[in-house]
C-alpha cells in the first residue's frame, strides 16, 4: 500500500505545446510548420528544464535566426500560451486525494524560470506538499539523481509513494529509485491503479463511473 502520489506535471495536468503560442503570430502553416521545425523547438526550450535563463538562450537562438528575432523575443513574456488545456480528470482526482488527506507532490522537468508563473495560474498545484523542478535543481528525469533527491525532500522510503510520468522511460528510472510507478495514459487508468494501491480507508470509487 503507497502513502504518497507523486505527479508529473506536462501531458499528465495539462497539455503543453509550443504551437499553441506560435499558431497565433504566424498564419502560414508552412512557414509555422518550418519555425517550429528549426527556429523554436522543443529540444531548445528544453534547456530552460536544464536551469538556462531565458535571456541567455533567446540572445543565442537570435544570433542563429535574426530575421526571426521578434516572433523569438515574444517566447518569454507569452510562454503561458504554450500550455493547453487541463488533461481531462486530473484535477479532480487531485482535488479527491487531497481532501482525503494523501500526501501529493510533483516531481518535474520544468524551467525554474517560468514554474511560478504556472503554478499562480493553475491553483492546483498548491495541493502538493513539495515540487521538484528540474531547472531549479538542474537535474533533468529520467536521471537517477532527481528521484534520490525527490525522496530525500519528501520523506518518502522505496515502496511507499506512486510515481505518475507519461514518458515510459521517466516511469522506469522512478522505478529503479523504489517508487512504485504509474505509465500515465489517462485519468480511468490511474483511478483504477490507485483504487489497486491505496489503503483500504482511502476511496476513489465515486470518481471511478464518469472516466469509464
Amino acid at each position: 500500500m503507497i502513502k504518497a502520489v507523486v505527479f508529473d506535471i506536462g501531458h499528465v495536468l495539462v497539455d503543453w505545446n509550443i504551437r499553441y503560442l506560435y499558431e497565433k503570430l504566424i498564419f502560414n502553416s508552412a512557414r509555422l510548420n518550418h519555425f517550429l521545425d528549426h527556429v523554436i523547438t522543443p529540444e531548445w526550450h528544453f534547456q530552460h528544464d536544464m536551469g538556462r535563463p531565458s535571456v541567455d538562450t533567446i540572445a543565442e537562438l537570435i544570433l542563429e535566426h535574426p530575421h526571426e528575432a521578434e516572433l523569438i523575443k515574444l517566447y518569454e513574456p507569452r510562454w503561458l500560451e504554450t500550455i493547453g488545456r487541463p488533461v481531462p480528470g486530473v484535477f479532480e482526482i487531485i482535488a479527491e486525494l487531497h481532501n482525503q488527506s494523501v500526501p501529493l507532490y510533483a516531481i518535474t522537468n520544468f524551467s525554474g524560470e517560468f514554474w511560478p508563473r504556472f503554478a499562480a495560474a493553475f491553483p492546483v498545484t498548491q495541493y502538493f506538499k513539495d515540487v521538484v523542478v528540474s531547472g531549479d535543481e538542474k537535474i533533468m528525469k529520467p536521471d537517477q539523481l532527481i528521484y534520490v533527491l525527490a525522496h530525500k525532500r519528501f520523506g518518502t522510503k522505496p515502496g511507499d509513494a506512486m510515481f505518475i510520468d507519461d514518458r515510459l522511460e521517466n516511469v522506469i528510472a522512478a522505478e529503479k529509485s523504489g517508487f512504485v510507478g504509474h505509465h500515465f495514459e489517462g485519468a480511468a487508468k490511474l483511478l483504477e491503479h490507485l483504487d489497486a494501491v491505496l489503503p483500504p480507508h482511502f476511496s476513489v470509487q465515486r470518481l471511478l463511473l464518469p472516466h469509464k
